[in-house]
């Protein structure tokens, strides 16, 4: 077999010694007898075989010359060392070892049979080009400084992966061109230092098997598993998208079992809570905090004994405990940290600080289930851990406070992303004017000429529905009231008793005649204020006991009133609000891409929602009116699947609810600002006030000469005032009516005036319905209602 075989490499391997032949040869004039003692008989054994100085690539001639070979390398590898260095004989890049130490065979041997020696860190196009950097310095005298650390790694009995940096000596090597080889001119080494990515130009400039390397290296190799676990901690901390990963903790347990050698152990982290006092869990795949357990936060005196307590938070040191047994007992129990622990089947551990500038930001937890394996000698090897550790966990502090930052922006503050470059800009010319001595000031940020689209779909009588759901609550809990205030009375009589009966009754009345906005406060005062007393005074009495826990059992604990309707009511509202807003916002993200424009929306009783389209909004000047007409058919659309999805869940609903949709033109470009005391965009100037103005009235307008109100479940309702707006929505409802989005009842309606608002007009129309998202078959509002309660 030829050593060169399935190898692709500038250099052609062979096997020699004839450098280290050549040493011998010079040792022959030494002053020293045993070195030329030494020298005749290497040469000797040499003479014999001259392949070993001409060089061979059959690895048959390694197992024949073993004992030879064995013998020339001897002044290399000292038998008196060689139980204590690691260290091999071998060609450069290639896996075959032909001379070794004792200590690296054994190394090996307990790595097992299946164990498979490599380079790890080694590219298959580096080690080309690194050959060819070989070549550059030995044939043509160029230095270039590609000096990588080799490792192997093996690992050991116990299963624990250790890491062993090789370092090679180059004494005994020749590079020889081959008629194969190509000239290198400065021109080409110009090149070269430029594309070290390019393989193919490598692979020009030096072909395969176009230079001989005669000779052999010698590897001494030196465990470096301390190190490169420091080294492999701070790369994993590093890579924010690896603490994402489901392995990283895995591979991160791994990483400090080779720092500690130890098998069995597992890493965990407690985030501190300064303002509260109290541990933290931190959240991330695989993450665990072995102090808290099952617990999400803890206080920190009830987490840790007063001892560790200090150590820890004040004295900021390590905390070891080799026996938690032992420590168990010694505390009577009594101490957190070590009954948490031995809860968990935990038998040694050591804490960790993790601090800086006396500021505590968590805790390290390392656990085991073997005893004394982790105590307060080998705690010091985080030292020169912990650095790396507080990096992260900084780092990992900072990014949750701008991730929490981040939320309460898009929740709270509604700045879109499509206006965020203004807001970035005018931030960064705070910073200049701050930086620069001047006084900062955060100017205001508007846009003008951009066009409006307003669109809600409402709940229909949720006002009545919950004033329906506030009565049967109401009327129950009074009922409950009465029976056990019927029963005291029946047995003491006292003419209290008589006036609570007559209380309730007229408060029963009073929801069933005549409910008033008042009502539901006055109840509550009266429960409150006389009944609680009384119940509370009768609960000492064995014979109420029971009614009267009865009655509790009904009863909310936070509100502290019957809570059944109201809170089906509630839950409904919340799932419609919930459901339609994600609608909603998963459409926008398509509509954004087909052109940017700011987007708001707003959960009420239904969800509304503000679209502001323009060229000052995007800051290119690409903006075309096809886009704003875009925009307006994409919002039709939109508005109907909502309203299909709505009537598709609504049996989910405790409580059967109907929406009623209406978009809002307004054909007028506006400007809008930013109100920086009420966080929220606004429209600027008297003329477009107007608009808001419509926005909060027009859906309760009413039909010119009727009772009935512009809106209608089942019904489109597309509100305007000038006529290019009518017929430009009237072709919108022709194309959405082809495909089966609205039927083909359009009426145009004039609406009544509004305070400081005339000459309204609105389009309606049907919206067709589907029983779900694969059903073809199409249901007017009449239909589909049939359909459901059929």
């Amino acid at each position: 077999m030829n050593i060169n075989d399935n190898i692709e490499s500038p250099l052609e391997l062979r096997v020699s010694f004839n450098k280290l032949l050549e040493h011998y040869e010079e040792s022959i004039n030494s002053k020293d007898k045993d070195e030329v003692k030494r020298a005749k008989l290497v040469l000797k054994t040499a003479e014999k075989f001259p392949e070993l100085r001409d060089g061979f690539t059959d690895l048959k001639v390694l197992k024949e010359r073993e004992k030879e070979i064995e013998f020339i390398l001897r002044d290399a590898f000292n038998p008196l060392l060689t139980l204590n260095e690691i260290k091999t004989a071998s060609v450069p890049f290639h896996n075959m070892i032909f001379n070794s130490s004792n200590r690296f065979k054994d190394i090996v041997k307990t790595a097992g049979k299946d164990f498979n020696l490599e380079i790890k860190n080694m590219l298959k196009d580096d080690v080309y080009i690194i050959a060819c950097t070989i070549i550059l310095q030995a044939c043509y005298g160029h230095k270039l400084n590609f000096k990588r650390p080799f490792l192997y790694e093996i690992p050991d009995a116990e299963g624990i992966m250790r890491y062993y940096k090789i370092l090679y000596n180059a004494d005994f090597i020749e590079i020889i061109p081959t008629d194969k080889s190509i000239e290198i001119t400065q021109e080409d080494f110009d090149m070269l230092l430029d594309n070290f990515d390019n393989i193919d130009i490598w692979k020009e400039k030096f072909p395969p098997n176009s230079y001989i390397f005669k000779g052999f290296v010698i590897s001494n190799i030196f465990d470096v598993t301390d190190d490169q676990s420091i080294s492999n901690i701070k790369t994993n901390l590093i890579g924010e998208e690896k603490r994402q990963n489901e392995d990283f903790m895995e591979s991160f347990h791994d990483i400090f079992r080779s720092l500690f050698g130890l098998k069995d152990i597992q890493v965990g982290f407690s985030i501190y809570n300064k303002e509260e006092n109290t541990f933290e869990r931190v959240y991330g795949v695989g993450m665990k905090s072995f102090l808290l357990n099952d617990l999400e936060k803890n206080d920190c005196s009830l987490t840790l004994c007063k001892r560790s307590y200090g150590t820890l938070l004040k004295d900021k040191k390590f905390y070891a405990v080799s026996d938690v047994d032992k420590f168990y007992e010694l505390s009577k129990g009594k101490a957190p940290q070590y009954k948490t622990l031995k809860d968990q089947g935990f038998k040694s551990a050591i804490l960790a600080p993790i601090a800086e500038n006396e500021e505590l930001l968590g805790i390290l937890e390392l656990v085991s289930d073997k005893p004394k394996v982790l105590n307060s000698i080998n705690a010091n090897k985080l030292v020169d851990v912990m650095p790396f550790i507080v990096s992260a966990v900084k780092r990992s502090k900072k990014d949750e406070e701008n991730l929490i930052e981040a939320i309460i922006q898009k929740e709270c503050t509604s700045i879109h992303p499509s206006v965020h470059w203004k807001f970035k800009a005018e931030a960064k010319n705070f910073i200049r004017d701050e930086i620069q001595g001047e006084e900062p000031n955060f100017n205001k940020i508007s846009f003008d000429n951009i066009y409006p689209l307003y669109g809600q779909i409402d709940i229909k009588g949720s006002s009545q529905a919950r004033n329906w759901a506030t009565q049967e609550d109401l009327s129950i809990q009074l009922s409950l009231t009465k029976t056990i205030v019927e029963h005291a009375y029946n047995i003491e009589g006292l003419p209290i008793y008589e006036q609570f009966l007559y209380q309730i009754d007229d408060h029963l009345n009073g929801l069933k005649e005549h409910f008033q906005v008042d009502s539901e406060q006055q109840i509550s005062a009266f429960i409150k204020d006389d009944i609680e007393p009384l119940f509370e005074h009768l609960n000492q009495i064995d014979e109420f006991k029971q009614e009267i826990q009865s009655y509790y059992s009904h009863i909310d604990d936070k509100l502290n009133v019957l809570y059944q309707h109201r809170k089906d009511y509630d839950e409904t509202i919340g799932m419609i609000n919930a459901e339609m807003a994600s609608l909603l916002d998963k459409k926008q993200v398509k509509a954004q891409r087909m052109y940017p424009h700011y987007f708001e929306r707003f959960k009420t009783d239904g969800v509304e929602h503000n679209l502001y389209i323009g060229e000052a909004i995007t800051k290119d000047n690409n903006f075309n009116p096809i886009y704003l007409y875009n925009l307006r058919l994409w919002q039709l659309q939109v508005m109907c699947e909502m309203e299909n999805a709505y009537y598709q869940m609504q049996n989910e609903f405790s409580i059967q609810l109907d929406v009623a949709s209406m978009i809002l033109v307004f054909s007028q470009p506006l400007s809008i600002s930013f109100r920086m005391d009420e966080k929220h965009f606004d429209v600027d100037g008297t003329y477009n006030a107007r608009y808001e103005i419509v926005k909060k009235r027009v859906d309760k307008a009413y039909i010119k000469g009727t009772e009935q109100r512009v809106t209608e479940k089942g019904k489109l309702a597309i509100v305007y005032s000038q006529k290019q707006d009518e017929l430009e929505y009237l072709r919108y409802i022709s194309f959405l009516q082809s495909k089966n989005y609205l039927d083909t009842d359009v009426e145009i309606v004039e609406l009544d005036d509004l305070q400081a608002v005339t000459g309204l007009k609105a389009i309606r129309v049907s919206i067709l319905y589907h029983r779900d998202q694969d059903d073809k078959e199409v249901y007017t509002y009449e239909d589909l209602m049939k359909e459901i309660k059929a």
